[in-house]
């Protein structure tokens, strides 16, 4: 599997930007990002901690919880990359590495 299946081209300049403008460079250590990360997505959890599968299906329907897990996912995924940024980890090679590596570990069901 070669191809592009993650472009955070942009992504990474607007982070870098962001932290630059505001001269966050400095708290962010991988450690920092890491527990930072964890955080948010112990916020995301909470979206969901006391619903049934069926609420959390249908949290779309409701614009003020779904405003919510968008800013919620939007953290995690914000953190993610910054933390792949400062350590140096290419999320599309790591993506398409794993992706291949789960081929081989979970290949697809053969009838019979």
């Amino acid at each position: 599997m070669s191809e592009t299946l993650i472009s955070t081209e942009k992504l990474t300049a607007a982070l870098q930007r962001f932290a630059d403008e505001r001269d966050w460079n400095r708290y962010h250590t991988p450690r920092g990002l890491m527990l930072a990360l964890v955080g948010e997505v112990g916020e995301l959890a909470e979206i969901f901690q006391w619903l049934s599968d069926e609420e959390a299906a249908a949290l779309r329907a409701d614009p003020t919880r779904f405003t919510h897990l968008q800013e919620e996912i939007a953290d995690v995924l914000l953190y993610l990359t910054r933390l792949a940024m400062v350590t140096g980890v290419d999320l599309d090679a790591a993506v398409r590495d794993k992706m291949a590596k789960n081929a081989i570990k979970y290949p697809v069901p053969t009838a019979g």
